[in-house]
Order: C-alpha cells, then structure tokens, then sequence
C-alpha cells in the first residue's frame, strides 16, 4: 500500500535543525553519559527509556521518562514502551508541511529532532550460546521501529544508531544543529544497522548461520560493514575496499600493529597464507606469493625456537620467490624470527602475536605490515564466492582434526608402507597440497616444501616445475597431487626425479597404468580417495 503523496509546492525548505528535543534509548551505554551531558549544555530536553534513563539521572542530569509522555507505563517485561502516538507522531512529523505541524499541536504532541538508539545484543547473545527464550527476548521491537521511523523523516530528524557518530553528533550540536546532508548520511547508516539486525535475526529462525553442521540456507543475505577504503584494487585502475562481516573472526579482524596500509593483495595473500599455515598442528610458516606458497613448513626436530625454524625452512624453499613475500605463522613470531627477517624484504607478517623484542626489530622496516591475529581468531567454516549475477557457497575445505587416524586408511597401492616420520611427510604434504592452486604438485622432506609446482593448465607441467624448482632435493622427497593423474607422464616426471612416495586420490581411467609405473620404480603410492582441489 502506498504512502500518501504531497503536492511538492507545500513543502517548506529546510535545511538546519536546531537540535531542541532528543530520544535516547540505548543498549550500547558507551560515550552516553559525555553525550548527555553535552545535550543539556545546549538546553536539549532529554527524553529515554529503562536503564537508559538511570544512566543519565544517575549522572546527575535531568531526563524525562517515556512513560511520561506517553502517559501509560511500560509493559509486559518492557516489550512496550515507546510504541506509542505521543513517541512516534513526533519521530514521523514532517514539519517542512503545515498540516502535519497542525496535528501535532491539536494532539499536544512535541516534535524530536535527534534519536540516539542502538538495539538489544541479540548477535552477541546468540554467539554467547544462548538458546530459547533467551535468544527471542534480544530481539527488539520498539528499537527499530524507532531507528526507521527517523531515519524515514530524516528531513527533520537526525538518527545515531552507533557511538562512534557521538563525536560529529557534538559538533553540530556547538554549532547549531544537523544539516540535511548530515542527516541523510546519518539515516543510511541507520538503515543499513536495521538491515543487519533483522538479517542476523532471519538467520538464526532459519539456522542460517553459515556454520557447517547445518543445511545450506535457502535465503542467503550477509552483512558486512565497511572497514578501510584501499588505495586500490587488484591493480591500480580498480576501487577496493575491505568489509568487516558481523561476527566474523578471520583476517578482515585484525590489528594492524606497524607499516604501510594495507592492499586489496595484500589482504588476499594474508588470508591465504593463514589458511596454509594454520592446517598444521606443529609450529609452522607460510610464506605466500601471488595466493600460491612459496614455501610452507613446520618446525625442525628439537629446535631451540620453533616457529623461526619453521620460517628459516619454509624460506629455503624458494628463496627467490620469497622476495617480496607474505608470511603467516601459527604461533608467536620471536625474536629470532625477526632477526632471520632482517634482510628479507617481506610486505606483511601475519601471525596470533608477537614478542615485544621482535617488534623492536621490526620498527627498523617501517614499511612493513604487521597484523596480530584476534584471540578469537578461526578458519571459516563455509566459503563464498561471487559469480555474475549471485554468488557460490560451499563447505570450506578443511582437514580432519584426526588425519593421522585418517591417513591410516588411506589405500596404499604400490611398494612398502613408510616408516612412521615419512608417513608424517607425506600427510604434511598432502596438507601442504590444498593450499596450492591447481593442479598442484607439492615435494617435501621432513615436513618443509622443497618444490612446489602450482596453477598449470595440465598436471604434467606442475610436475615438472615443481621438480625444477626442488632441484637436486627433489632425490629422496614425497609428493602429493591435490587430484588424480590423467596419465602416467606426470608421476613418471617426479619418479624420475628420485621421489620416493607419492600420495594423490586416484579414480583416474587410467589408475592402473599410473600405479605400474609407481611399481616398476619401487615408488609407495597412496590413493586418499579425496582431493583438494584450490580454484
């Protein structure tokens, strides 16, 4: 049902507004009592709900309770409180239309030219745990009403819906009131909170929470709030930015502790590899060039500073590469860690923390990123892409906590079973596998990368390139294919190359004719009957 429609000649330009009556109602009491105080220093009447109320009149400031002005008293637990004609005749009063100017006064109802209101903590409350009940009474009624219906007389009413607009809310009040532009900007942002809660309220009816013990949601919305606006994208012709997703814990969370602003790659590498580095259980590294690894590894045998082990092994693997590389670790970059980096130029370094003493080495390069994982910091569960048009969703390729319990199904089909430290080799590299784009060849010794052969158009030239980069340490290394070999070419590349052990999914037409060549070598080959391919 449509709205009704003006004639445009009755409407009375307005631009500034003299801020003379506020409602506040806030669940978020950040910045509210300085707020406060500054509405009354400019003689703003103050009217506000519940705990709200108390904040302000425990601060010593005068506050008119909404049931005052509504003359009836909250009800049923607080469901009802500011639904009400008093309250929002004078949010919706076009004042710029002598008419609605003429209802209010026969009502007695006062005009409001500023709602403060945030809503109840119902994300927070659902990734508490809670369930039920519990969950349905963080779902506000009146809040939103409230934020719309500001937001929609946005012509006559400025709408904060969070404390971090308090401050330009301050200004204008010193300065005389709020102009259109402002209030416009104000009643997006305002729109854009409700559109968030309501999506975040949606998903959890339908249990789409994007979590991977629960069916793909039919309806699927996610909300996301502008966090940086990057230099530019991909390359320098694009416009990027980068969005924070309510109640997301990865990358985009980070704290960046030192160096230049981060880029649309950089934030790409980044993430990428996190998801290399932490698919290992021991202390590892990952440096990351262009979204592929140039080196992945974990810790040597007894070292004295595991995750500079990591990275020193992980650097080994193309070093060349390396240069100008993005590096995550899994655990604490140390000091020592730091001084290996002295003289590797590097643009970002990822990792949960750092020790005091390696950021007093890393000020030396000022250009440097540093981000510091948040504590809550996990992988995604469900990955999305955009497509022209919509988008894809899917299960995040993640590996079983138990893969060792795993790899011991695995089905071997050519020469003997390894011993215990070259099985564990072979999982790393499988491991190792996914994080390379396809079709991906992957050589390890002792759990660090020695070559790695990424995104060819056929399996045969990754072999070779990932032989070519390992060099003479291709002799003696496992191997790991993230699919099937089409033909028998592409193992025969790394048998030739004096791999001992292979492990790929099979299910290849030609399964057969690849496992002969593995035993006429005397090359183990396993078959996982998985792969993990990386597009």
């Amino acid at each position: 049902m449509a709205g009704p429609a003006h004639d445009p000649s009755l409407y009375r330009p307005r631009d500034a507004v003299r801020i003379r009556r506020a409602l506040v109602s806030v669940s978020d009491k950040t910045g509210l009592v300085p707020l406060a105080q500054s509405l009354a220093d400019n003689g703003v009447e103050i009217v506000s709900t519940g705990s709200t109320a108390q904040a302000i009149r425990d601060a010593g400031l005068a506050v008119t309770d909404v049931a005052a002005v509504t003359g009836v008293p909250e009800m049923l637990d607080g469901r009802v409180k500011t639904l009400h004609p008093a309250i929002h005749g004078g949010l919706l009063a076009d004042l710029r239309l002598e008419d609605h100017e003429r209802q209010l006064a026969e009502r007695g109802i006062s005009p409001f030219e500023l709602v403060v209101v945030n809503l109840y903590p119902f994300v927070q409350t659902v990734a508490s745990g809670a369930v039920g009940d519990d969950v349905v009474e963080q779902i506000d009624i009146g809040g939103p009403a409230m934020v719309r219906a500001a937001a929609k007389n946005h012509a006559n009413v400025a709408i904060v819906v969070s404390p971090e607009s308090y401050p330009s809310l301050v200004r204008s009040l010193d300065e005389g009131g709020t102009t259109l532009a402002q209030r416009r900007e104000l009643a997006a942002r305002a729109f854009a909170h409700t559109a968030a809660y309501d999506t975040a309220v949606a998903q959890w009816f339908s249990d789409g929470t994007l979590s991977s013990d629960s069916e793909l949601p039919e309806h699927l919305t996610i909300n996301a709030e502008r966090l940086a606006t990057l230099r530019y994208g991909e390359n320098s012709h694009q416009r990027a930015a980068i969005y924070m997703r309510a109640g997301g814990h990865g990358i985009a969370q980070a704290t960046q502790l030192q160096g230049k602003e981060m880029s649309y790659n950089n934030y790409v590498d980044a993430d990428a590899a996190l998801r290399a580095a932490y698919d290992m259980v021991h202390p590892a590294v990952a440096i990351i060039k262009h979204a592929n690894p140039c080196g992945i590894a974990t810790t040597a045998p007894n070292a004295l500073d595991p995750i500079a082990s990591a990275h020193l092994r992980a650097h080994e693997c193309d070093p060349v590469s390396a240069y100008g590389g993005v590096i995550a670790a899994n655990g604490t970059v140390t000091l020592k860690m730091a001084e290996n980096l002295k003289d590797i130029f590097t643009e970002v370094i990822v990792a949960p923390a750092f020790e005091p003493a390696a950021l007093e080495v890393f000020k030396a390069k000022k250009n440097l990123r540093l981000l510091q994982l948040p504590d809550d910091w996990q992988q995604e569960q469900m990955d999305v892409r955009l497509v022209s048009g919509g988008l894809l969703l899917q299960d995040a390729d993640r590996f079983p906590d138990d893969i060792v319990s795993v790899a011991k199904n695995w089905e071997l089909v050519s020469g003997e079973r390894p011993d215990d430290l070259e099985m564990e080799n072979l999982i790393f590299a499988w491991k190792a596998c996914r994080a390379v784009k396809s079709n991906a060849i992957v050589l390890s010794k002792g759990n660090a990368t020695v070559g790695v052969g990424m995104g060819q158009v056929n399996r045969v030239d990754s072999c070779r390139l990932a032989v070519e980069r390992a060099g003479d340490r291709a002799a003696g290394s496992v191997a790991a294919s993230d699919a099937f070999f089409p033909f028998a070419d592409g193992a025969q590349v790394l048998i030739d190359a004096g791999v001992t052990a292979i492990v790929q999914p099979g299910g290849s037409v030609r399964d057969e004719e690849v496992v002969d060549a593995a035993r006429k070598a005397g090359v183990t080959m396993f078959f996982t009957g998985e792969r993990h391919f990386f597009h």
